[in-house]
């Protein structure tokens, strides 16, 4: 199939994060269009372990905006979808046909995990598809307990992100992704080129002003300073650890992984 004229290489192409929202609704048969999409997405053993919950009303969305953030998108966008992984329903499958659960395995809420978040996805694709503008929400695990207590979820159910949904108030800035030969390897794994991407993409990410011209001191070169790029902000961003509390409420909801 030709590349040139591909819809979905277009729609696909054209995905920015959006953060401002025009109060619209997003009608009813949208998002249940949206999701039933999102079903289509391939899943490990066809065993579809996610759940979604879509919320609308404007007190509970101010309420998951101060759980994740204070984010005015969360309180702005008419509908903010919470995607959980779902052991649950399986629990409730096992139970009935009289089998054991064996849910308390990593692998197992990794299959959750994974298929929650490729379900979300092309629910995201399908949403922009319609005219929506998505931005993804991983706030939502700032305080889990909360969030779980708030939308009503049931043991071996977790909320792993959220999603913000709406017409964009105005249009959003692609930002540039890291050169293809950063992420793309063939047959095996090589780091041959990784330095150069890194180099290139710290000037393609600068030249977007996303860093309002900071400078920062190269390492190892005392006094010597250099515009602030992807890879610095990147390296700080994981330098800390961060949620380190999501374990703890994991076992709450009867995930004590093995």
């Amino acid at each position: 199939m030709p590349r040139e004229n591909n819809p979905i290489l277009d729609q696909i192409g054209k995905h920015a994060s959006v953060r401002a929202y025009r109060p619209d609704p997003v009608p009813a048969e949208d998002i249940d269009a949206i999701v039933a999409a999102g079903q289509r997405t391939s899943s490990s053993s066809n065993l579809q372990t996610y759940a979604v919950i879509a919320v609308t009303e404007a007190a509970t969305r101010n309420t998951l905006s101060h759980l994740c953030g204070d984010q005015d998108q969360i309180r702005q966008a008419p509908l903010f979808l919470a995607w959980c992984a779902d052991l649950s329903r399986l629990d409730r499958a096992t139970v009935l046909r009289g089998h054991p659960h064996a849910h308390n395995t990593v692998e197992s809420f990794l299959i959750a995990a994974v298929d929650t978040a490729i379900t979300g996805q092309t629910a995201a694709l399908a949403a922009e598809s319609l005219g929506y503008g998505i931005c993804y929400i991983g706030s939502l695990r700032n305080n889990p307990a909360e969030v779980i207590t708030l939308l009503g979820l049931p043991r071996l159910m977790f909320p792993l992100f959220g999603m913000t949904v709406g017409v964009p108030a105005h249009p959003h800035r692609l930002r540039p992704r890291l050169p293809l030969r950063a992420v793309l390897h063939h047959e095996r794994y090589s780091r041959a080129a990784e330095d150069a991407a890194l180099a290139e993409y710290d000037r393609a990410m600068i030249a977007t002003g996303i860093y309002e011209g900071r400078q920062v001191a190269v390492p190892g070169k005392p006094g010597v300073m250099e515009d602030y790029g992807w890879t610095e902000h990147s390296a700080r961003r994981v330098s800390r650890p961060t949620r380190l509390g999501l374990r703890a409420v994991l076992r709450d909801q009867g995930f004590d992984l093995e």
